[in-house]
């Protein structure tokens, strides 16, 4: 898309975008751009996130650094920069990153005497400092989180989905034994899937990776994943059991409490801008964004409407009611530019704001505001006594009927089958979620994929407790071990 190519307000409406139905990935485009979320830069892969993407961004930070902290984690920083030979220490991980790696080999004005990598990940610089500080069993369980930029060279890239550089959260911890570990993995899962229904509206679905699918280094990846609203899945946030890999390769160990030196069994943990980019996917539609209440900046936008005078006959009651609302809590935004009518309701529901108030002279007389759901399209009177506690309600119900719509579309988009003809007749196209038996072997997922183009997204969590039962794998005759989510992904 053209860097400098803007809606003109010459009587185009804003929310002109290309039909979701007609190309998805343009219409994807033609929302981020035109809704002012984020803009390309003269690097491939790094966007410019603008201000009204960022504040969704924060919202959505913010409730998670809440949770975070509220289960006993703390915030900290460590460096962007990572010694090359940090890194090359875990094998494993470093295999696994070593296609996306970026390396300063120059600063000064000399050559460095070794290279630095642009952090993909900080397991590393975060191994070597826990390492310097714990000794003993009473310096466990360590619980850090961070909030920082990392750098991944991709070699596709998609503004929010896919990016060479982006913004995430990342915790690290350290405990005494094993259990310990998957009990942090586990609670760390269930605290992104909360966030994602909960807050974002969008619908998870929990389970382990499998082995080609892991966290490089890991012992077990944890995953949730959501379908977008063109049947693409889409991993919206990881939870790895670093097992006690990280701590061998960093040495980092602590004095037991029967005085044995033992080494630490590890977690780490993310989600990242690309959650903007789901909610986007998951709720948008040829409008442009539906925002759900709890991370849209507007809650509510006030359009006063009226003939030439309307900045003494309207406008005043628009301020009054705004300051009601702003006074209650409420995210609000009053749009008094000399545009159309028209215009504008396209321009906010372009932007996804979840609530459109609508006030002109008859409604004065009336002592009454129309008030326009954005996920529904819905206008409601309200009594303007009585505006408050109905805009609150509303808010709570668009929250709520949001998630109960994109659950009702993943439910109507996820099929389970034993024949491996009917499974790849399923996914011709992006259909959703796919159920079906799996061996368990390397060999046959890779065949799958190469077939399909599908992935096995992750195993759901109640068949981890009891593989081997029942039938043969979709595509071969070994008995199966789990029944799997296969989809395409983003």
């Amino acid at each position: 898309m053209a860097k400098n190519d803007k809606t003109e307000k010459t009587g185009q409406f804003a929310s002109e975008l290309t039909p979701r139905s007609q190309d998805f990935s343009r219409w994807y485009l033609d929302v981020v751009r035109r809704a002012e979320l984020a803009d390309y830069t003269q690097v491939k892969g790094c966007m410019a996130i603008r201000p009204y993407g960022f504040a969704i961004w924060e919202l959505m930070q913010q409730e998670l650094d809440r949770r975070i902290k509220a289960s006993g984690h703390v915030n900290a920083y460590f460096p962007l920069f990572i010694p090359n030979s940090l890194l090359t220490k875990e094998a494993e991980h470093v295999q696994g990153f070593s296609p996306q790696v970026a390396y300063v080999t120059h600063a000064g004005g000399e050559e460095l005497e070794e290279k630095l990598v642009v952090r993909p990940t900080s397991e590393a610089i975060i191994g070597t400092k826990y390492a310097d500080w714990i000794q003993s069993w009473r310096d466990l369980p360590v619980l850090i989180n961070q909030w920082a930029n990392v750098v991944r060279w991709e070699k596709k890239t998609f503004p929010f989905l896919r990016t060479t550089e982006f913004l995430w959260q990342e915790g690290h911890t350290a405990h005494e034994t094993e259990a310990e570990a998957e009990e942090e993995t586990l609670k760390i899962l269930d605290m992104y899937a909360d966030v994602c229904e909960s807050v974002l509206a969008m619908p998870v679905l929990k389970g382990m990776k499998s082995q080609s699918e892991k966290f490089a280094g890991a012992a077990r990846t944890y995953s949730i994943e959501a379908l977008m609203g063109d049947g693409r899945a889409l991993q919206a946030g990881t939870s790895h059991n670093l097992g006690q890999n990280f701590a061998k390769a960093f040495d980092v160990k602590f004095q037991g409490r029967d005085k044995s030196v033992q080494y630490v069994w590890g977690t780490s943990w993310g989600v990242t801008t690309r959650l903007v980019g789901a909610v986007i996917m998951v709720h948008g539609d040829d409008s442009g964004l539906v925002l759900p209440p709890k991370i849209a900046p507007f809650q509510v936008v006030i359009l006063p409407i009226g003939r030439d005078n309307w900045r003494e006959t309207v406008l005043p009651t628009a301020l009054a009611i705004k300051q009601q609302l702003v006074d209650a809590g409420v995210r609000v935004t009053l749009d008094d530019r000399d545009e159309r009518p028209g215009w504008k309701f396209a321009e906010w529901e372009l932007r996804g704001v979840p609530l459109r108030l609508e006030i002109g002279p008859k409604d004065i007389e009336k002592s009454q505001v129309l008030i326009a759901r954005r996920d529904t399209r819905e206008k409601i009177g309200v009594p303007m006594d009585a505006i408050v506690g109905r805009v609150r309600e509303l808010l709570d119900d668009v929250q709520t009927s949001m998630l109960r719509k994109a659950l009702a579309f993943r439910d109507e988009h996820t099929q389970r089958t034993t024949s491996y003809d009917e499974f790849k007749q399923f996914l011709e196209g992006r259909p959703g979620f796919v159920l079906a038996p799996w061996c368990g072997t390397a060999e046959c997922e890779a065949q799958i994929k190469a077939d399909t183009q599908a992935t096995i997204r992750n195993i759901p969590m109640g068949a981890l407790s009891s593989p081997g039962q029942g039938g043969t794998c979709v595509r071969c005759d070994n008995p199966a071990q789990y029944e799997v989510r296969f989809a395409k992904s983003y």
